[in-house]
């Protein structure tokens, strides 16, 4: 049965969806807003001011607040770098992305519950979207003048209309919601980020601590499928002094680790978000992203659906790769360098040290912006990273 007729469908209820159902139903679109609702994504739930200022983050959904990071090498030296003035937020995925899905409903998005199927086309090559509101219930048909793919790593979206989406490389993702211990127990810290690189825990990639108040993720990732994550989260609450910690939930999921090379059909599709590809590659940041890409999908399907050119949403890739392309390519260079082995991963928590480096690091974050303030300290930063690499060759 046919139910109606929209601007636009939103398929995927996280950040980037719920950002774009918001600014399109507030440019006055008539939107469909579908989730599957019940699925949280493990994430660390760090959010740099800049998202909180850009996006209108009330107080209320802050539930901790970072001032510091700690990141511990292979031999378990351990790095401190305070973040100056101000904090990191952090947010629980659960509550937030809620929030989120509430203030597009808000704006005049219509939310549905429901799980994406296809897409069919009528007789004039318009979308008819083909979703289930429950397992094994009845299809549900919509019209949609277009549709945003939001709907995650493993996108079904993107695998049923764009070429390669299927191929996209990902690090699998899992953490551990705890109850956080009491505030006097040693060495548990409610303002810091604490960071392992160790083979250990993760061959290619980092485990996690991270501070949410009352709430703490503790979490690992890894490309290795063989790699047995939750036996990791184990070892490292463990030896964190947190196995008695009461367990709130866990979950898992993959991360993408490069933006895809096309994120719209030609016709009228459009993904964004982890479905896009944009998490930056050795962090593992994904919420600011996702969101601006959320708002440039929506400025694209916008320009869309005012000129009916479909060349319109191929600027949600041009304008977010134009603001931050350059940093996913750098960060991926670093990842794939420095977090090849022990000995790498030692020197590049030894640079982490550094003064230069953090002064310009912490800015950068919570900014999203490179600080050109202090070239020399850039050069200094190059001289000594060049003879890291030097004592890492081989």
């Amino acid at each position: 049965m046919m139910q109606a007729c929209y601007d636009c469908v939103v398929v995927g209820g996280g950040p980037s969806g719920a950002t774009a159902a918001t600014d399109l139903a507030a440019a006055g679109h008539s939107v469909l807003l579908l989730d599957r609702g019940g699925r949280i994504k493990p994430c660390g739930g760090a959010i740099p001011p800049r998202l909180i200022q850009d996006f209108a983050i009330p107080d209320e959904l802050i539930v901790g607040r970072a001032v510091s990071a700690r990141m511990i090498a292979p031999s378990d030296t351990e790095v401190d770098m305070p973040v100056g003035k101000g904090f990191v937020g952090m947010v629980d995925r659960e509550t937030f992305d809620e929030w989120l899905r509430a203030r597009a409903a808000r704006a005049g998005a219509e939310r549905c519950t429901g799980t994406f199927d296809r897409i069919e086309r009528d007789g004039n090559g318009g979308a008819i979207l083909v979703y289930t509101e429950a397992r094994g219930g009845p299809e549900r048909r919509v019209r949609a003048a277009c549709v945003i793919g939001a709907d995650g790593a493993r996108s079904r979206v993107a695998r049923a209309t764009l070429k390669g989406a299927e191929a996209m490389p990902c690090v699998f993702a899992y953490h551990e919601v705890i109850r956080s211990p009491a505030i006097d127990d040693s060495g548990f810290d409610r303002g810091r980020c604490d960071v392992f690189y160790q083979a250990a825990l993760s061959p290619d990639f980092y485990a996690w601590v991270f501070p949410h108040g009352d709430t703490a993720s503790v979490g690992v990732g890894s490309a290795n499928k063989g790699f047995a994550l939750r036996d990791a989260v184990t070892r490292l609450r463990a030896r964190e002094g947190l196995a008695g910690c009461e367990t709130i939930r866990r979950e898992g999921a993959p991360i993408p680790l490069r933006p895809l090379r096309k994120w719209d059909n030609g016709r009228d599709v459009l993904v964004t978000g982890d479905a896009a590809g944009v998490v930056a590659p050795a962090s593992g940041e994904g919420i600011y992203y996702a969101m601006v890409a959320g708002r440039e999908a929506a400025a694209a399907v916008g320009a869309f659906l005012r000129s009916g050119n479909p060349k319109a949403l191929g600027q949600a890739r041009r304008r977010f790769m134009r603001a931050h392309g350059s940093v996913f390519w750098i960060l991926g260079i670093m990842q794939y360098f420095w977090y090849r082995n022990d000995r790498r991963r030692e020197r590049f928590v030894t640079m982490c040290a550094d003064r230069d480096v953090q002064k310009l690091i912490w800015p950068a974050y919570m900014n999203k912006r490179l600080v050109y303030a202090r070239p020399l300290a850039y050069l200094r930063i190059f001289a000594k990273d060049m003879r890291h690499l030097l004592q890492t060759a081989g």
